[in-house]
């Protein structure tokens, strides 16, 4: 019985293996049949799909390349993304050299296509087709290299008007904040005044008086230097002891807070200067002391101003002071030419009032006085420095206050006879000489007072009136500042991110697609 049983258990174990051998069989040929079908697939239709997708990807890329290359060749005005614009001309600009009618080259000597200053440049020819913006090299013009002194490896921009011309190197494209140790692009400014200059018949020169004043260009005001050097006139520094007059040239002379009296040679200079019908711009801060000036004063009561007094102007209405701060007031404009283009408003730092005589005193002056610049009714004038409350107190002079006037003295009068028109000298005066300095806003900020606001506009377009250029007064805007510089490899970077990357995903998504729709 029991060799029955084994023979049995024998023979259901063979049979179970037969089985088991003959289903592995049929999956393995199952199995081949769908790879090979699959194989079959790929031959007969995934082929002839990836020609199309590879067709469609080379059809793509040729459309991208030639709208880049279109773009290119129609020269449009590339999109600016900075903060203040520093790459896309100003209005102003375009205003300025619109009606040049003058043949300007601009040579743009070892820079490349692309280059953003390059690139702000060819904006002036589609304000003015007068303009030609041009970048060469010292190979290719040698006789522009010849004539200004490039040599190989070179690089600088020429702007040129005929036998009038200027160079201009990188460091003129920048000035920098010597508190932040930051780069300030002013390359625009640059351009649009070296156009200005090379363009005009005349360029007016302004003197600033030296030996009377704790300031000068060259020290405390050093920035306001470099915004008029951007302007289109010729910045001096005069010293009347050594010259012995006003020079013949001086369109207008600009006085800043004279701390000593002038002497009998300056002060007769300035008065032969004012005799002669020309302009006077002033700025007077805040007086700390008694001052005897009596030849200052004397120059001053020609145009009908009073002698300025000890103390300073502060505010109690908080929208006309920066916070919390009542000597750093921000007076109101009043319609003017100066100011019809400032409209973020100023801060003065350290203000007074300008005194001047009765309107009666005035007129025997033949002199009509206009506002420019007035405080509020909530401001007074304090005399006690010692006093170092807000509040006002009652012996303390209510406002408003003069702060910026006009005063245009008539020196001879007209004479309808012998045709002569009448012969005017004009004083523009400010309660106030800070705003214009490289001092810091506050103890807590590093950029110079000049900087904020408006207060440059002031100051610029003061002499632009006085020298009789009204379409020079503007708003100017904001240079920003320069803080990166694109290494190869990182445009490098910046290439394979912006074009290659996009590319790949887009490839990738087709072919997803494509086998999504096998699917279906």
């Amino acid at each position: 019985m029991k060799e029955e049983k084994d023979k049995k258990l024998q023979s259901d174990n063979s049979k179970q293996e037969a089985n088991k051998s003959k289903k592995e069989k049929k999956d393995k040929k199952e199995k081949e049949e769908k790879q090979s079908k699959f194989v079959r697939t790929i031959k007969k239709k995934w082929l002839i799909d990836g020609t199309r997708t590879i067709i469609l990807i080379l059809i793509i890329l040729a459309a991208f390349i030639g709208l880049n290359i279109l773009m290119q060749n129609l020269e449009l005005t590339p999109i600016d993304l900075s903060q203040e614009k520093l790459y896309t001309l100003t209005d102003e600009s375009k205003e300025k050299v619109k009606n040049i009618e003058k043949d300007i080259n601009l040579y743009f000597v070892g820079y490349s296509e692309g280059d953003q200053t390059l690139e702000l440049a060819k904006q002036y020819n589609e304000a003015n087709d007068k303009i030609i913006v041009e970048a060469v090299s010292v190979e290719n013009r040698p006789d522009l290299a010849e004539k200004y002194g490039f040599e190989s490896g070179d690089t600088g921009i020429i702007v040129e008007c005929g036998e009038k011309y200027k160079v201009l190197s990188y460091q003129d494209l920048v000035t920098y904040d010597q508190t932040t140790y930051e780069t300030i692009d002013i390359a625009e400014e640059r351009l649009t005044s070296s156009i200005l200059t090379v363009a005009s018949d005349t360029v007016p020169v302004v003197y600033f008086l030296t030996g009377y004043s704790d300031y000068t260009l060259s020290y405390g005001m050093q920035y306001l230097n470099v915004l008029l050097q951007n302007e289109i006139y010729e910045i001096k520094s005069l010293d009347i002891l050594t010259e012995g007059k006003v020079p013949d040239d001086c369109d207008t002379l600009v006085i800043i807070t004279p701390n000593n009296d002038f002497d009998e040679i300056t002060t007769n200079a300035i008065i032969d200067y004012i005799n002669s019908g020309r302009n006077i711009l002033w700025f007077n801060s805040v007086i700390a002391l008694e001052q005897d000036l009596p030849n200052v004063n004397k120059i001053l009561a020609l145009y009908g101003v009073n002698p300025f007094e000890v103390g300073g102007i502060r505010e109690q209405d908080s929208s006309k002071m920066v916070y919390d701060s009542p000597d750093l007031i921000m007076p109101d404009t009043s319609y003017h030419k100066i100011t019809e283009k400032i409209t973020d408003g100023l801060i003065f730092l350290n203000a007074t009032k300008i005194n001047l005589v009765s309107s009666e005193e005035l007129e025997n002056l033949n002199v009509v006085e206009t506002d420019i610049l007035n405080t509020s009714s909530e401001s007074y004038f304090r005399t006690d420095f010692n006093n170092t409350n807000n509040a006002k107190t009652d012996s303390e002079e209510s406002g408003p206050f003069l702060v910026g006037a006009e005063l245009e003295k008539t020196i001879k009068e007209a004479n309808e006879e012998t045709n002569e028109s009448a012969l005017t000298s004009k004083l523009v005066i400010y309660g106030e000489s800070m705003f214009l300095t490289d001092v810091p806003l506050t103890s807590y900020t590093q950029a110079p007072i000049v900087q904020y606001r408006q207060n440059k506009d002031l100051a610029i377009n003061s002499i632009a009136y006085l020298v009789d250029r009204q379409e020079d007064i503007t708003a100017r805007k904001s240079t920003g500042t320069v803080t990166y510089t694109a290494t190869e490899q990182e445009n490098n970077i910046i290439f394979v991110t912006i074009f290659a990357i996009p590319i790949i995903i887009m490839v990738i998504g087709i072919i997803v697609w494509i086998k999504r729709q096998r699917k279906k």
